[in-house]
């Protein structure tokens, strides 16, 4: 494997309730890592070697600031690069959110580690978050280039129909939207949209499943590859254990993924989902939706699933 990424799910707690959001954030969302367990996830990261980034998101990493703030110093001591998403919500003015921003700019100007450590702010603004004239997302940053700090955007477009490239007249998906998580609930009932036969979904557009290139980790402690697909848990056994372990086609749900895509997965379990669907992630979310309770430690937590009323069992667990 060639990983170099860590990604922190620092809760599932969010400011809003984002339509498209492919692990159902909400204001409602549990799961928020501990700072204790954010820093050692880092520390395996760091000790493994090969890691050079840490991305930090949700939900919204910045309602949780002394965590983000400790996690980010943690990173910064090993030398890794830091990558932070979010929707803004804390830029009521510009200068509001350089208060916020710039705490987070010190600890990289104060390093003196010897590394040369990198931070990145990605805002997302689009029509889902609010965005247009005089956002919040505009105001942060505005904010972090005020600070130099390096900083995007990240917008996601309604889906809509548009004109195949290479044959005239073809319709395909566009939009950016995945349809995995609450875009398979609440954006799939457009009859605009246009559909394939499932049998056509037979590969992953998103995941390299035998090399992976970067993980997830949430407060439960799940890993993931796509969120929602558990390779081991780090509560319960070290980073480099679980992905020593890590094997794609004895995994019950990676291997009929690596082998055939989200059509093997419903092939290889028999799932009455033989229809027509918009892209190979709704296919594939349904397929695991329905495999949920069969395979209950690989295809966790519930919040990402959209069952809020189980979130408490497992954060009890």
């Amino acid at each position: 494997m060639n990983l170099t990424g860590l990604h922190l799910l620092l809760s599932y707690q969010c400011t809003s309730e984002c339509d498209h959001c492919f692990v159902q954030s909400s204001p409602r969302a549990r799961g928020t890592m501990t700072l204790e367990f954010a820093r050692s996830a880092i520390r395996q990261a760091a000790e493994m070697g090969g890691f050079s980034d840490i991305a930090i998101e949700g939900g919204e990493p910045f309602l949780f600031y002394p965590i983000l703030l400790g996690a980010v110093r943690e990173a910064v001591d090993y030398g890794l690069d830091v990558a932070l998403v979010s929707n803004g919500y804390f830029a009521t003015s510009v200068e509001d959110a350089e208060e916020y921003l710039r705490p987070l700019k010190q600890i990289f100007d104060g390093d003196d580690s010897g590394f040369s450590s990198m931070l990145s702010l990605s805002i997302s603004d689009d029509e889902y978050h609010g965005g247009g004239f005089d956002s919040p997302a505009e105001r942060a940053r505005e904010a972090a280039s005020r600070l130099g700090i390096e900083v995007s955007s990240i917008a996601i477009d309604q889906p809509c129909v548009v004109e195949h490239d290479k044959i005239k007249g073809e319709p395909i998906l566009g939009g950016g939207v995945r349809f995995r998580g609450r875009a398979a609930e609440k954006l799939v009932d457009d009859p605009v949209l246009p559909r394939r036969p499932w049998m056509e979904f037979s590969e992953c557009p998103d995941e390299n499943w035998t090399d992976l290139g970067r993980v997830h980790l949430d407060g439960y402690g799940n890993l993931f590859t796509c969120q929602g697909v558990v390779i081991g848990n780090m509560k319960n056994k070290p980073l480099a254990h679980v992905l020593a372990d890590y094997e794609p086609f004895a995994h019950p749900i990676i291997g009929p993924l690596a082998r055939s895509g989200p059509a093997g997965l419903v092939k290889e379990y028999n799932l009455d989902l033989k229809g027509d669907y918009l892209d190979a992630c709704e296919l594939c979310y349904k397929a695991r939706k329905e495999l949920r309770q069969r395979f209950p430690e690989q295809l966790a937590p519930p919040v990402v699933f959209g069952v809020e009323e189980e979130v408490a069992t497992q954060a009890s667990a």
